[in-house]
C-alpha cells in the first residue's frame, strides 16, 4: 500500500472512501430539464474513472419549486431524478466512487422571475445583491413544507442509491436564519441563538427521521463570514459545536466568507492571483472544536496542497474540484507516479464564471469535461500513422500537435517566436495572471514527451509546408491586434505594445475597449497599477461586459482604488495630434452630441484579425479547399470532404486564425479536429 497520505483509505460509518480525494457539490449546469441526464452522468463517470473517492453531485440540488433553478439546478423535489440518479451512481460504483449529492432551498439567493414564478423566502425581506430578488420573509406554513421538503428530497436520494447527501447552508435559506444582521424576525425562529437554528435543526431531524440512522448526511457551512456585523467565526464555531451536538450530522463540509456579490464571491470561491488554501485554518479549526470529520476546498489547487492538508491532519478529505475539471483523471496519475503529467488548474474561473452568466461551466483548457458525449479525455492510437504539419504554437497549435501525437502521428509544429506559447504569454506577463502559461507548459511538456518536432523561429512558408509532404496541414496563425479603427487610428497603441513592455504606459492614458473581455481589463489594471491616471471608454452598458462576475471584482477593485474614470456608451470617433499631446473625440450611438479631452496616449482593445495568408496559399492545393463538415464537427466524427481530390493535403484553420474568440475555443479547435485525425 502507498505511503502517500492522499491515498489513504478513509473510513465514515460504514462508508470507505478508497483515498482522501473527493469533488464537491457544484452545480456544471449540464442538466437536462433539471435532470441528470446523459451529460451529466458522463461528468460524474469520468472522475470516478480518474480515482476519485467521491463525487459530491449537483451545486445545490432543489428541495421545492419556491427555489428555482439560479444556475441550471437540478430539481430534487421531483420524482423524476430518482431513476436518473441511480444510473448516475451505479455508473461511478462500477468505479468504487462513492456519490452524494447537495440539497438546498436558495432562498433569497435565487429570482422570483423564473420557471414557476413564486416569490422567493427568505429568513426576512433583506435582498441579494447578486440575484436581486426582494424576498418574502417566510412564514410558518412556508418552513413546515421547506422542512418537509428536504426530507422528501433525501428519501428520493436514497432510494437512487446514492451513498449520501450534503444539506446546504452556506448563503442559501437556512443559514440566513443563523445570521442576526439577516434575521430580523421576532417569532421562535429569531432572537436567540437556539431560535435562530431552529429551522436547521427541524431539516436535520426530520431528514434523518426519514432516511434512518446508517445513511450519511453532511452539512455544508459557512464557519466565518468574515464581515462586520455577519457571523464571526466564534459564532460560526459554535453553530458547528451546536450541529455535531446533534449527533444526526456526520461531517461538515466548512466554507469560509459570503457568496452575495461578485466581490464577495471571488474571495469566498478565491480566483487567480490569490493565495492558495486562504480559509484551509478556518476548516482545521472547526475539525478540532467539534472533533466530526471535516471536508473542505478553497483553491487547494494541486495535488501537494492537498497532501498537506490532510497529512497536517487538518482535513480528512479534501476536495480537488477545479483540478479534477481541468483533469478528471488527476487521482490517477498520483497513483501511477505521474504527478508532472497532471493537467493543472490555473485558476482562471473559466468554469465558475460561466456558471454565474448562465452558461454550463467549462474548463479553459479541458475541452473534454462536460462534453464526454464527444470528446475524449484519453486519445486513442490511430490505425494509419500521418504526417501533420502544424503552424503556430499558441493554445490552438500546441493542443492540435499534442493531440495528433497521441494518436501515434508524425508531427511537425512550426513556430514564428523564439518560444511557444502565442498570446498566453502576453497574459503571464502581468502577475496575477501569471497561472496562465500553464496552459502552454503543460502542453510543451507533453509535446517532448511525445517527441513532436517543435521548430520555433520558422516563419513558415508554403514551401516549407510542401517539403514536409504532409497528410494534413493545420494552420494555427492566431491572429495580430487591429487598433487603427478610427480617423488617425493609427497613433493608437494596442493592449499587446503595453502588455508586452513594447510601449511603455503614458500618463493620462484613455483606453479604448471595444472588445469587453478580460484582455482590455488586463491592460486598464496594468496601467493603474503602473501609476497611470486612466480613463475606460467603451460602447458597451458597463465595462469589461463579457467579464464574468468573478473576474470582474479585481478588476473592478484595481480601477476604484486607483480613481480610474469609466466612460459607457460611448464610441472612439477619432484621434489627432495636439502639440505634444492627443485629442480624443468620443461621440454614442445614442445622441449626435461628442466631447473630446487630451491625453498622452491612447490604447485600443479591439480584438484580433486572422493572420490567414499562409491558409488562403494552401487552400487551392488542398483536398479540401479548407472546408469542414460543420454538422460532423459538433456531433465528434471525422472530416471527409475531398472536393479536390488530387490535391495534396487536408487543410484547417482553427483558433483565431479563422476569427477572435478566447482560449478556450481555440484549444476545443486543437481537439476536436486532431482527435480524428
Amino acid at each position: 500500500m502507498s505511503d502517500d497520505p492522499l491515498l489513504q483509505p478513509y473510513q465514515l460509518k460504514h462508508l470507505t472512501f478508497k483515498n482522501r480525494i473527493f469533488s464537491t457539490g457544484h452545480e456544471p449546469a449540464y442538466s437536462d430539464d433539471g435532470m441528470p441526464k446523459e451529460r451529466y452522468r458522463l461528468y460524474h463517470r469520468e472522475k470516478a474513472r480518474g480515482g476519485c473517492a467521491l463525487t459530491m453531485t449537483a451545486g445545490s440540488a432543489l428541495v421545492a419549486e419556491d427555489s428555482p433553478a439560479a444556475f441550471g439546478n437540478l430539481q430534487a423535489w421531483r420524482d423524476e431524478i430518482v431513476p436518473w440518479m441511480r444510473a448516475l451512481a451505479d455508473d461511478c460504483h462500477q468505479h468504487d466512487c462513492k456519490v452524494m449529492i447537495q440539497l438546498t432551498h436558495l432562498g433569497r439567493r435565487t429570482g422570483w422571475n423564473k420557471t414557476e414564478w413564486l416569490p422567493v423566502i427568505s429568513s426576512s425581506g433583506v435582498r441579494e445583491q447578486a440575484h436581486r430578488a426582494f424576498p418574502k420573509p417566510a412564514e410558518e406554513w412556508d418552513l413546515v413544507r421547506v422542512v418537509s421538503r428536504f426530507a422528501d428530497a433525501a428519501e428520493r436520494m436514497k432510494e437512487a442509491g446514492l451513498d449520501g447527501i450534503e444539506l446546504y447552508a452556506s448563503g442559501h435559506l437556512l443559514d440566513s436564519f443563523w445570521s442576526s444582521s439577516l434575521n430580523d424576525r421576532d417569532d421562535e425562529y429569531g432572537g436567540s441563538l437556539e431560535n435562530r437554528m431552529r429551522l436547521t435543526n427541524d431539516v436535520i431531524n426530520a431528514v434523518r427521521e426519514r432516511v434512518g440512522p446508517d445513511f450519511v448526511v453532511g452539512m455544508r457551512i459557512t464557519a466565518d463570514e468574515v464581515e462586520a456585523g455577519r457571523l464571526s467565526a466564534d459564532e460560526g464555531a459554535e453553530i458547528s459545536r451546536l450541529i455535531a451536538a446533534t449527533g444526526k450530522i456526520d461531517f461538515l463540509n466548512v466554507n469560509r466568507g459570503l457568496i452575495e456579490s461578485d466581490n464577495k464571491l471571488a474571495d469566498y470561491i478565491p480566483i487567480q492571483g490569490t493565495p492558495t488554501m486562504p480559509h484551509l485554518a478556518a476548516a482545521a479549526r472547526i475539525k478540532a472544536e467539534t472533533g466530526v470529520p471535516v471536508f473542505h476546498a478553497a483553491r487547494i489547487n494541486d495535488v501537494s496542497n492537498a497532501r498537506h492538508a490532510v497529512a497536517s491532519g487538518q482535513l480528512d478529505m479534501v476536495g480537488l474540484t477545479r483540478p479534477q475539471l481541468a483533469d478528471p483523471h488527476l487521482v490517477q496519475k498520483v497513483m501511477d507516479n505521474q504527478e508532472e503529467r497532471i493537467r493543472p488548474c490555473v485558476g482562471a474561473v473559466y468554469c465558475l464564471g460561466r456558471i454565474y452568466e448562465g452558461h454550463e461551466a467549462l474548463c479553459i483548457h479541458n475541452p473534454s469535461t462536460g462534453r464526454e458525449t464527444t470528446m475524449p479525455h484519453l486519445i486513442e492510437k490511430a490505425s494509419v500513422q500521418r504526417r501533420i504539419v502544424i503552424v503556430g504554437a499558441g493554445p490552438s497549435g500546441l493542443e492540435a500537435a499534442r493531440v495528433s501525437a497521441e494518436r501515434g502521428h508524425d508531427v511537425i509544429l512550426f513556430e514564428a517566436q523564439n518560444q511557444p506559447g502565442g498570446q498566453l504569454r502576453l497574459i503571464a506577463r502581468t502577475q496575477r495572471r501569471s497561472e496562465m502559461i500553464g496552459i502552454a507548459d503543460w502542453r510543451i511538456a507533453e509535446l517532448e514527451r511525445l517527441g513532436v518536432d517543435l521548430r520555433c523561429n520558422v516563419f513558415a512558408g508554403t514551401e516549407d509546408i510542401l517539403t514536409e509532404h504532409p497528410d494534413i496541414v493545420v494552420i494555427a496563425t492566431g491572429g495580430v491586434p487591429e487598433p487603427d479603427i478610427c480617423t488617425g487610428g493609427a497613433m493608437a497603441t494596442s493592449s499587446w505594445d503595453i502588455l508586452s513592455a513594447d510601449v511603455p504606459p503614458g500618463s493620462e492614458v484613455l483606453l479604448f475597449d471595444d472588445h469587453g473581455h478580460e484582455q482590455g481589463m488586463q491592460v486598464a489594471e496594468f496601467l493603474v497599477k503602473a501609476g497611470a491616471t486612466l480613463e475606460v471608454v467603451t460602447p458597451e452598458r458597463m465595462f469589461g461586459v463579457d467579464v464574468s462576475g468573478m473576474n470582474h471584482a479585481p478588476y473592478a477593485r484595481a480601477l476604484a482604488t486607483h480613481e480610474a474614470k469609466i466612460t459607457v456608451n460611448s464610441l472612439l470617433q477619432s484621434i489627432e495630434k495636439k502639440g505634444n499631446r492627443l485629442l480624443v473625440t468620443l461621440g454614442s450611438e445614442y445622441s449626435d452630441r461628442t466631447s473630446s479631452r487630451q491625453v498622452d496616449q491612447v490604447i485600443v482593445e479591439c480584438a484580433t484579425r486572422p493572420v490567414d495568408e499562409l491558409y488562403f496559399q494552401l487552400k487551392p492545393l488542398s483536398r479540401n479547399l479548407g472546408a469542414v463538415a460543420h454538422r460532423d464537427l459538433i456531433e465528434g466524427r471525422p472530416q471527409s470532404i475531398a472536393t479536390n481530390p488530387e490535391g495534396q493535403f487536408t487543410l484547417f484553420r482553427i483558433g483565431d486564425a479563422v476569427a477572435s474568440r478566447n482560449i478556450h475555443a481555440a484549444i476545443y479547435d486543437g481537439l476536436r479536429y486532431a482527435k480524428d485525425f
